[in-house]
């Protein structure tokens, strides 16, 4: 049952994904106004936890939402899995996220990452990385939005200690921003290597799981 659902969700996954070639191309011919494309970013992660929830049986439960200012904020989480990628873009609207420049890679996905914009950052080069997610950051927050960064710079196990990059550090003492820190759970039910990479593999089976974000 756990696989038919993983091949299930991996098929819907790709078939909600490449709907948005029409939007795309719409945005592209109307010179890619980014508050639509953000919208339509949204739209797309909803879709996406909704078949988490429709075929995987897997929901999330936010803890804490009064703790988020009304004003820009530099929000700080740890990072298990993909699914906080995707959550954030529904649980914090416009949010602007640090992300590694590979993702920009993914077909319909890069492009509208690009064009949101988030802070999309070179890792092998990190005096213009670091450069790069600061100045990115100011603007976002010029523009009235928040900016999320994960501080370990990669997915970790749900056993590992945090171990902060330089990069937060930058951010909190640049960009004068109150921090809301967050915790997740999401490595319980979508772990990284090589199963997450393949789809929902990591999964638990049983229904009506539920990953946890407190903030």
């Amino acid at each position: 049952m756990t696989r038919i659902r993983s091949l299930s969700f991996n098929a819907y996954w790709a078939i909600w994904t490449a709907l948005f070639l029409v939007p795309l191309g719409f945005f592209a011919l109307t010179g890619a106004p980014p508050r639509p494309i953000r919208a339509a970013t949204r739209l797309w992660a909803r879709g996406i936890l909704a078949g988490l929830r429709h075929i995987v049986g897997l929901d999330y439960v936010e803890e804490g939402r009064e703790h988020i200012p009304s004003q820009p904020c530099l929000i700080v989480a740890n990072h298990q899995s993909a699914w906080e990628t995707l959550a954030f873009l529904v649980l914090v609207p416009d949010v602007a996220i640090v992300a590694k420049r590979e993702l920009l890679a993914i077909p319909v996905v890069g492009w509208f990452l690009r064009r949101s914009p988030m802070i999309i950052i070179d890792r092998t080069n990190g005096t213009q990385a670091l450069r790069t997610m600061i100045d990115m950051g100011r603007e976002a927050v010029a523009a009235g939005r928040s900016v999320l960064i994960f501080p370990e710079g990669t997915r970790g196990s749900i056993s590992d200690p945090l171990r902060f990059k330089r990069g937060v550090e930058l951010l909190y003492s640049r960009l004068d921003l109150p921090v809301v820190p967050v915790a997740v759970n999401s490595g319980l039910f979508w772990p990284g290597g090589s199963a997450a990479q393949a789809g929902i593999q990591g999964f638990s089976g049983q229904a009506a799981r539920r990953h946890r974000l407190a903030l």
